[in-house]
């Protein structure tokens, strides 16, 4: 289940609640009860500059069909 971080306006603490995607953006309390939060962005890596290198090939339980 995905987790969502938020920021209380009136105490400014941070926190996270985790939630289905449906209910995404639907309010959350502040633990200590505030109800003026607001939901933060997350930054999340999706792609890179760099290719992951090529999987290794051969066949066998070894990788190179040494086994036997």
């Amino acid at each position: 289940m995905p987790r969502y971080e938020f920021r209380c306006r009136t105490c400014g603490d941070s926190f996270e609640v985790s939630r289905p995607m449906a209910e995404s953006t639907a309010p959350a309390a502040c633990p200590a009860g505030h109800d003026d939060t607001v939901k933060l962005l997350s930054a999340v890596a999706v792609g890179g500059t760099k290719s992951a290198p090529p999987a290794p090939s051969g066949g066998g339980c070894c990788g190179g069909g040494g086994c036997g």
